[in-house]
């Protein structure tokens, strides 16, 4: 397992893979019990990873109480991510969900007895409420950071104009910095390229990104009918509802035969030479719900495509920016190819 700062903003060094721990207890009614979770655990610090991201409301708080009995005897050799917004019960009255300055005070403290720990390395804003205004999460961030109670604080699931407008925010005003991103990002799921990444790469914010295999469509196994996220949970998902995505999981499962590798492990490689390719750092969040899994994650560390592979990938999977970006590119296209005109001829005053 290879390190790296999360973002150029802070100093926080994290493995390369981030273990996500959404699968650890049953709360939901699927998951892993309590042994098998001991079992990843241990798995993923024996092979070098750090990084630990779970929330409040993973499996109703299981997630969380699993993780404190697991970091009990070596609590700061790892660094601990944990989220807010949705609570931790399956009905949490309103004064315990949002992102209110109240709730981010009571989801801490509970977050903190669970874990049992005194501080929180990175706390998530786990998605927006559309009600807290951006001023008043970044002042209840700031009040727990100058506490010691979180050490560091970011935004997932939110627009890219939220973010930097919040990063601008707590750079004027001194407050603690947003130090980075979590976003769903896979070979089905490249939407993030129009506006999240590259604000990521140029504020330098880390790229937690989730679902690296598009709820399990990447690995194949739907089409042979094979239970999982998708059967299991019917949520956090992606099926075959476009030609693009049948077309991504056909160049998929085609480099998995060339290369020997599991489809799982193509899918990951890819998504970690893009994150060697990135100006800042990109986190995947693996979320195994066996030691098996964990392992065939593990194991994409060890696989190098092609750059022909890549490209493929790269190809079948890409998204269409949109606007701005394409008309932009247009005019950049014929601006190097020799009509300067379109940028530096003369202005026509408006009547």
């Amino acid at each position: 397992m290879r390190y790296t700062t999360f973002g150029r903003r802070t100093g926080l060094r994290v493995s390369q893979y981030a273990l996500g721990t959404g699968n650890f207890g049953t709360g939901w009614g699927a998951g892993a019990e309590p042994d098998e979770a001991r079992k990843m655990f241990d798995r993923f610090a024996e092979a070098g990873g750090n990084f630990l991201d779970t929330a409040d409301n993973y499996q109703f708080g299981e997630s969380e109480k699993l993780l404190g009995r697991f970091l009990a005897a070596d609590r700061d050799h790892f660094v601990l991510a944990t989220k807010f917004t949705n609570g931790a019960t399956p009905r949490p009255d309103l004064s315990r969900s949002g992102n209110s300055r109240k709730n981010m005070r009571f989801s801490v403290e509970a977050s903190l007895k669970r874990l049992g720990t005194d501080h929180i390395d990175l706390l998530w804003v786990h998605f927006p409420d559309g009600l807290t205004p951006m001023e008043e999460i970044l002042r209840g961030i700031d009040d727990l950071v100058g506490q010691g109670k979180i050490l560091h604080a970011a935004l997932s699931n939110f627009p890219a104009w939220r973010v930097s407008r919040a990063a601008t925010l707590a750079d004027l005003k001194n407050w603690a910095p947003v130090a980075g991103i979590q976003v769903e990002y896979s070979l089905v799921e490249r939407t993030a390229d129009r506006e999240l990444l590259p604000m990521a790469e140029a504020l330098g914010l880390g790229a937690a990104l989730w679902s690296p295999l598009g709820g399990g469509l990447l690995t194949g196994k739907y089409r042979r009918g094979s239970e999982g996220r998708l059967s299991d949970l019917k949520t956090l998902v992606h099926t075959e509802s476009s030609d693009r995505k049948t077309a991504v999981v056909d160049t998929v499962l085609a480099v998995a035969e060339e290369t020997g590798a599991s489809p799982a492990q193509v899918s990951v490689a890819w998504l970690r030479e893009r994150a060697a390719r990135a100006t800042t750092s990109y986190v995947p969040i693996i979320g195994p719900r066996n030691a098996a899994q964990l392992e065939d994650y593990l194991g994409a560390l060890e696989v190098d495509l092609t750059e022909d592979q890549h490209d493929r990938l790269t190809e079948v999977s890409a998204v269409p920016l949109g606007v701005p970006h394409e008309a932009s590119a247009g005019v950049l296209d014929t601006v190097q190819g020799g009509d300067a005109s379109l940028v530096t001829g003369p202005v026509t005053p408006v009547a």
